[in-house]
């Protein structure tokens, strides 16, 4: 899901995309710098330590010139993490179901010089065309867990998607450097996203 650099960080975060389940409540109010990326059609995202100290808290928000319906086909599908998440190796589904309201996946991630491969098994739970909340039940994170949320604008003709995700890893990297793979990182699978989506 991502290029297992620094940027790692992110593909988990993202990877936790396809990871989608149990979150909070979307609380991002867009900042002048955030409206003003919106308004040049980029990608946003800001990353915060959280309170806890064990993770970092990542929000990002893009606008798609995309129905929102196009937009969460393109979200749901393991092919296309693949895309938006480059280092992401292995995209599937191991229990439960969407027409159901919920999944578990599992996304495997590419190791490089840096970062190990890593394994994440998380829930999805779906609100179509709206909300995918996602949670970590397994693999080698230590914490992820938000969601996805779709905004339908001019009429339902363009999406705002907005990621909100707590994610921490287990590894003796300094989380500053974690939080700022996932600042460079999180903008650039958004993109991903925009793009397969128009």
């Amino acid at each position: 899901m991502l290029c297992m650099r620094v940027r790692n960080p992110v593909a988990l975060a993202i990877v936790a995309f396809s990871l989608l389940v149990a979150g909070q409540a979307w609380s991002f109010e867009l900042s002048a710098k955030a409206k003003a990326a919106l308004a040049k059609g980029e990608a946003y995202a800001e990353v915060f330590p959280d309170p806890d100290g064990i993770s970092g808290h990542v929000k990002g928000v893009v606008d798609i010139n995309a129905p929102p319906e196009k937009v969460w086909r393109i979200m749901t599908d393991c092919a296309a993490a693949k895309v938006m998440i480059t280092t992401l190796a292995v995209c599937r589904i191991v229990e439960g179901d969407m027409a159901r309201g919920w999944d578990i996946r599992e996304h495997v991630t590419r190791r490089n010089l840096v970062f190990p491969g890593l394994r994440i098994v998380f829930r999805s739970d779906y609100e179509p065309y709206s909300r995918i909340k996602f949670k970590l039940v397994g693999g080698d994170l230590k914490v992820e867990q938000g969601e996805w949320k779709l905004q339908a604008l001019d009429g339902g003709r363009r999406t705002r998607v907005l990621y909100d995700n707590r994610l921490a890893v287990d590894w003796p990297v300094p989380k500053a450097l974690i939080r700022e793979a996932l600042r460079k990182d999180t903008p650039k699978v958004l993109m991903n996203l925009k793009r397969l989506c128009e």
